[in-house]
């Protein structure tokens, strides 16, 4: 009987992970199952792009997996269940199971509402491609003048604001942050976000905790009420409550509590990768949720599963945050390098150079998901029986 993984999720982490255990291992000893809602590739990092009005390339898993041997299951992942190594789905042939010999849970996260009341009901966010494309209808059918909010000071607030910003002159930009602007950055980055801002016109609203959302304005903690007709939420993430209520160990955050190898502190057949990991960085840091931090997650989950399948010794993975790569519309954008315990270095990149980095490390990412497997070897490492205790089933 071959050994059978099931990734689930096929984001970054995912996607990147099903291509590199079919790369790297015999399809004579296994099967690879990929399980994800949607039939196509969702390039997150660029989210706020498609929201904004622009086209982004059409990636079909099915095209994606061809000629890999990973197999794809188009359905919603609604359950697992780690004592009978089995995996709850839904889809157009409704309900099933799938079942596994060894679990690469990679389900990513969603928008993190915090129970401010109407976030739910009245505002976007652009976290997955659905709500992106909602964003996009609402905001097309704006006049000139229109008022939009961004809600959240981080990483994908300052790229929605900026991007929608840049693409919609005619609309009022603003954004509602809990501190000041930029205040992680160093100071001539901070600067340059600043300048960035005014030169878009975009509003902002620090030290502003936004505590309602209604059809048409937010409300903030002091009683400030800030017109808008487009509320966008980007003030955090939060993960899928199914890694709970399956009963893996879960940190505080609800993400699965993994080992340095990224395997499950609890159930030793599954790992996780991306959002969904609480894992540890070099810093002794949790890694945040990020492309990055996914990039670093799947490959330690990868190589660690590779070694430990054919008896070899699990490598380390370095898993260090480096900086923050922050666009500012197309032609703008920040990276700035961070210190091992994540504070900001003097240097940062700033201008169109660091736009050119920003597009280039997205069309890298783009063409890392459509080539997979990088070309498939000749020869593939083959399985070796392994003790029942570390939760795997091999035939030699």
């Amino acid at each position: 009987m071959k050994h059978r993984i099931v990734v689930l999720g096929a984001g970054y982490a995912g996607a990147f992970a099903a291509g590199n255990l079919a790369r790297r291992l015999s399809p004579a000893d296994i099967e690879i199952t990929v399980v994800n809602a949607l039939p196509d590739f969702v390039e997150r990092m660029r989210l706020h792009q498609l929201a904004s009005g622009q086209d982004l390339a059409v990636r079909k898993l099915a095209d994606i997996f061809a000629g890999t041997g990973v197999r794809l299951r188009l359905a919603r992942v609604t359950g697992v269940d780690p004592e009978h190594r089995t995996v709850a789905v839904s889809g157009e042939d409704g309900d099933g199971e799938v079942a596994y010999d060894t679990l690469l849970y990679a389900l990513g996260s969603s928008v993190a509402h915090h129970g401010v009341p109407g976030v739910a009901e009245h505002a976007f966010d652009v976290t997955g491609r659905a709500s992106a494309l909602r964003l996009r209808e609402r905001l097309a059918g704006l006049s000139e003048g229109g008022t939009v909010l961004v809600v959240g000071e981080g990483l994908t607030g300052i790229e929605t604001a900026t991007e929608f910003a840049e693409s919609r002159p005619d609309l009022d930009i603003a954004l509602a942050a809990r501190g000041e602007l930029g205040d992680w950055l160093t100071p001539k980055a901070r600067r340059h976000l600043r300048q960035a801002f005014d030169r878009l016109g975009i509003t902002v609203h620090e030290h502003t905790d936004i505590e309602a959302v209604d059809p048409t304005r937010a409300v903030a903690a002091d009683g400030t009420v800030i017109p808008a007709q487009v509320t966008v939420w980007a003030a955090g993430f939060a993960v899928h409550p199914i890694a709970a209520a399956s009963g893996l160990e879960v940190a505080g955050t609800g993400q699965i509590a993994v080992d340095r190898t990224m395997r499950s502190v609890s159930h030793p057949d599954v790992y996780a990768a991306g959002d969904c990991a609480y894992a540890i960085g070099d810093n002794g840091r949790p890694l945040p949720m990020s492309c990055a931090s996914a990039g670093f997650t799947n490959m330690q989950a990868t190589a660690a599963i590779i070694a430990r399948l054919t008896g070899s010794d699990v490598p380390t993975v370095g898993l260090k945050y480096y900086g923050n790569h922050i666009s500012l519309g197309r032609r703008d954008a920040i990276f700035q390098m961070v210190d091992g315990e994540a504070g900001s270095k003097s240097w940062y990149l700033g201008g169109k150079s660091a736009a050119r980095l920003k597009s280039g490390v997205l069309k890298g990412a783009g063409w890392g998901i459509v080539h997979p497997t990088f070309g498939m070897p000749k020869r593939r490492r083959r399985l070796v029986t392994v003790p029942d205790q570390v939760g795997v089933r091999v035939t030699a």
